[in-house]
């Protein structure tokens, strides 16, 4: 197969960038995306010419890393798939396949298509974890959990942090992402202690790091390649609120007193 490829170069966040024009053959319909973005790289750098930078870690769809627009769409044309996992066979031979990376204020550009997707790990950092003691594996497998909300925290927990979510909203949002990582420990025993807390401290961090807000265009939904579903960004809204009133109602009984 060949493909004209008009990929997206840039050489810090500093630099403007545009997109350059290559071609590409004798490509296998059963490589993988990145293996054609190899095969690509081993010509340029044949050539003398700086190597396409891009991120990549599992090729597995696990890791979350393989974070690219592929003709305008997150991970490229197809249903819950990561660019890693996407196959040249998706494409028709000859065609021509535009490559950027994501375009949001709070993942700064890098280099070429890796961008600075630090500002999720900020937003794990202020709480999405359990720091109490929930016991070893044998002491939690005591804790009884109904399946349904078993079921429904793995779900969230299918999350891999790629940021394709905020990629596809028109506001840049991040609410998909921070509510699963809200949802798969509020549903469990383990992580109600801190529900509270955990939810506040998330969304103000997402707030503050200049993402967007949701207005339910459900974009991210269509566009995750773990097919998260937007009724966890509903779950962490319910808890946010709570929360909050919570705080309120705590804050006038102290001053009562």
């Amino acid at each position: 197969m060949i493909f004209t490829l008009k990929i997206w170069r840039q050489k810090d966040a500093a630099d403007k960038g545009g997109l350059v024009t290559y071609n590409v053959d004798d490509i296998s319909p059963d490589s993988s995306f990145f293996e054609m973005l190899d095969q690509l790289n081993q010509h340029l750098i044949a050539q003398g010419v700086d190597p396409v930078s891009f991120d990549h870690d599992c090729r597995e769809g696990i890791c979350g890393t393989c974070s690219l627009y592929i003709n305008g769409r997150p991970h490229g044309p197809l249903k819950g798939t990561t660019t890693c996992q996407l196959h040249m066979r998706s494409f028709r031979n000859g065609e021509t396949i535009f490559v950027e990376p994501w375009r949001c204020g709070a993942f700064p550009v890098i280099k070429d298509l890796i961008v600075d997707r630090s500002a999720f790990d900020r937003i794990i950092q202020a709480g999405g974890y359990v720091s109490v003691n929930s016991g070893g594996i044998p002491d939690a497998n005591t804790i009884p959990v109904p399946k349904s909300d078993s079921d429904a925290s793995f779900d969230a927990a299918a999350c891999i942090g790629c940021g394709a979510c905020v990629a596809s909203c028109p506001n840049a949002s991040a609410m998909l992402f921070v509510s699963a990582k809200v949802s798969h420990l509020a549903l469990l025993p383990q992580g109600r202690i801190e529900a509270a807390r955990r939810v506040q401290n998330m969304v103000a961090t997402m707030d503050s790091l200049g993402f967007g807000n949701c207005s339910n265009a459900y974009a991210c939904e269509a566009e995750c390649p773990k097919e998260i579903s937007v009724t966890n960004i509903a779950r962490m809204n319910r808890e946010f609120l709570a929360a909050k009133l919570f705080a309120e109602k705590e804050k006038q009984i102290s001053v009562s007193l």
